[in-house]
């Protein structure tokens, strides 16, 4: 039988309430609250850190403050960068490109509830992956929705709400996001 985060991972629904989750999830906000107070001039000290959250070795650069659900459903390319009160509910997998960049306060959501109330009254959940190509620029404050890609070298207005996939090479904003035009 699967566990509930062998049901997570493979985006099938889980009790969140778990105690292995809830336990990677207090694990994932103790190193969040640890890379916010750390000099910041201390690059070293953030990078360990950053590394200890995800799993694995990285360069990318991550502003905190920073929050995020597990951090080891996170995958980062090279030269990732976030600036500061970024969020990111990676209950699924979160890939993101090499160069890409994130404003202020973007926001990545994967976690889905069912649409039904009897369903939400269960108190199960599931998660659709979210996929940034390589030489994104997401703007500040935007929300990229679950199960969405936003193809290589597209930008994405500040403020705006990824609710479907972007094309490569567009420039796309508003709530609903939309491509605007190519770039």
């Amino acid at each position: 039988m699967s566990t509930e985060k062998e049901k997570m991972c493979a985006g099938e629904r889980y009790d969140p309430a778990d105690e292995t989750l809830a336990g990677d999830r207090r694990r994932a906000r103790a190193i969040c609250q640890q890379m916010s107070q750390v000099d910041p001039h201390d690059a070293a000290a953030l990078r360990r850190l950053l590394i200890e959250l995800l799993g694995v070795e990285t360069d990318a650069v991550i502003n905190p403050p920073f929050h995020c659900d597990y951090g080891y459903n996170i995958e980062l390319g090279t030269d990732a960068y976030f600036n500061v009160n970024c969020v990111v509910l990676d209950v699924a997998r979160v890939v993101i490109g090499r160069n890409a960049l994130f404003g202020p306060a973007v926001q990545i959501y994967t976690a889905m509830h069912p649409m039904t109330v009897a369903e939400r009254r269960l108190g199960l959940e599931y998660g659709l992956p979210v996929d940034i190509g390589d030489d994104v620029w997401i703007g500040g404050n935007a929300v990229v929705c679950p199960g969405v890609s936003v193809g290589s070298g597209s930008v994405v207005g500040a403020g705006s709400v990824v609710t479907r996939n972007v094309p490569p090479g567009v420039f796309a904003a508003g709530n609903p996001c939309r491509v605007v035009r190519k770039l």
